[in-house]
């Protein structure tokens, strides 16, 4: 195999939007580049696409309990957050960017980005109002401008909500 990310491990950070259902896909972007990937769940995102699926594309457990401890002993979101080439955080919600902006690292994505020092790359997906919203705007400002995060600005297009927009 060869690619633009041959040999590079990838956190893959999923949240709970709707727009979960293109992990999948963005999965198998980064393998066809090369990167081995190792996906992290969010408990919301758990009911948007299952953690087997991921697993099973991945050919690695999916971490979703920044509590639980790998067979060794050592702590899961800690070794992502140290090995990872890279943590790509899509889709982001709001709910998502508003913690992590502010460092509270209460679910496994958020805990592995606090902990590592590999660069992280965002997709906030929202609704349009909300992605609208000056709260949402400013967490991803401090991101982008205060943690060096990359922000990959969303689309425009039809919404879950029936509107067509950004989000």
């Amino acid at each position: 195999m060869s690619g633009r990310l041959l040999g590079r491990l990838v956190g893959l950070g999923v949240t709970g939007s709707i727009a979960a259902y293109k992990t999948v896909e963005l999965l198998r972007a980064l393998q066809a580049e090369g990167a081995e990937v190792v996906v992290l769940l969010t408990e919301s995102a758990t009911r948007f696409v299952a953690p087997l699926t991921l697993e099973a594309l991945s050919r690695h457990p999916v971490d979703r309990d920044v509590l639980a401890l790998l067979p060794d002993g050592r702590i899961g979101h800690i070794v992502v957050a140290d090995s990872a080439d890279a943590i790509v955080v899509a889709p982001a919600t709001a709910h998502w960017l508003g913690q992590m902006a502010n460092g509270i690292a209460g679910d496994v994505v958020t805990a592995t980005c606090v902990a590592t020092t590999a660069p992280v790359v965002v997709a906030p997906a929202m609704d349009g109002d909300m992605y609208a919203h000056p709260a949402t705007r400013a967490n991803v400002a401090r991101l982008r401008d205060g943690f060096g995060y990359r922000i990959v600005a969303p689309g425009s297009g039809p919404l879950a909500s029936g509107q067509t927009g950004v989000g």
